[in-house]
């Protein structure tokens, strides 16, 4: 299936949905950082567009995609963020829906944070694809039920032409995990150290975590431990030398980015775009999930061809 990757970031949607079996013809996104890291890892183009042009659609139809996916800016919704969708970010999910709507694939995939599910300007680009006859799937998957050793909660918005809503609800929940990774379950003692420190967005909640466990969310941000840190009662054990945060590349590990993707540049971008990215095996498992729901729909169509034809 023909796909393009709007927002695409260094590619951890892109890359998820390739590990499937999709043809990812192009990417795009006006990032330089990300822009530079994503052509290092991947064959096809990626163009540097801005989604708000008035030329963006058209340089996007022409690669005639059977399926859209991507993750709009999420910041005007996040609780790392504002929670303002007026500041003209969250413009660009109507973007998204436009563009959409005007080219027309079969399929399209969109990602955010959770939050955006409460958000006029969802309730607004779910309006347009439903007046384009998109049936729509909605959903929240925690990441570290498929397959990613994260707790990271994400909002999905997946659309088929013609489809009844939530077409691909029993997909999704195919091959769900009884429980959540470990970080110790995917990497095993690569990390070389039992406990590693996150920085909390307050000293209200708990910066040092066990690889016994699953990751918390990985953010754009990474700190060393303070020297002044005083031990939150959820810290699996005390502050002490050996407690450290993870490297950036080992961040990527937890976004389930493979060993051999290649991550470059300054330190703030690297971690700003890992923090960024949709974790590749919960994209695999979307793809995934799609490819299935197509599969039995041609069986069925076909199926019910068959039947037509005996009955003449």
């Amino acid at each position: 299936m023909k796909t393009v990757d709007l927002f695409a970031g260094c590619g951890g949607l892109s890359l998820g949905f390739q590990n499937a079996g999709f043809e990812i013809c192009a990417a795009f996104d006006n990032w330089k950082p990300a822009l530079e890291v994503y052509r290092a890892n991947f064959t096809h183009e990626i163009f540097d567009l801005d989604l708000a042009q008035e030329t963006a659609v058209e340089v996007i139809g022409k690669f005639s995609p059977q399926m859209m996916i991507g993750g709009p800016p999420c910041q005007d919704f996040s609780s790392a963020g504002k929670r303002d969708e007026t500041l003209g970010r969250a413009d660009l999910t109507l973007n998204f829906a436009d563009a959409v709507v005007k080219i027309n694939p079969e399929w399209f995939v969109m990602e955010n944070v959770p939050r955006i599910a409460k958000s006029g300007v969802l309730a607004l680009s779910k309006t347009k694809l439903k007046d384009a006859r998109y049936g729509l799937t909605e959903t929240v998957l925690d990441a570290s039920f498929y397959g990613v050793p994260q707790n990271r909660k994400r909002f999905f918005l997946i659309g088929h032409r013609n489809s009844e809503d939530n077409f691909l609800e029993k997909y999704l929940e195919t091959n769900q995990s009884p429980r959540p990774m470990t970080v110790y379950e995917y990497l095993g003692d690569k990390l070389g150290t039992e406990f590693y420190y996150r920085h909390p967005r307050s000293y209200l909640r708990r910066g040092i975590f066990s690889i016994y466990e699953p990751s918390p969310t990985v953010r754009g941000v990474n700190r060393p431990i303070p020297k002044t840190y005083v031990k939150h009662s959820g810290d699996v054990c005390d502050p002490h030398e050996k407690v450290r945060p993870l490297t950036t590349i080992e961040r990527s590990y937890i976004q389930t980015f493979p060993e051999g993707f290649k991550f470059f540049g300054s330190k703030s971008d690297l971690e700003q775009m890992i923090g960024n990215a949709v974790p590749v095996k919960l994209a695999e498992h979307i793809a995934e999930s799609i490819k299935k729901y197509q599969a039995d729909l041609t069986e069925n169509n076909t199926i019910q061809t068959k039947q037509l034809a005996f009955q003449f």
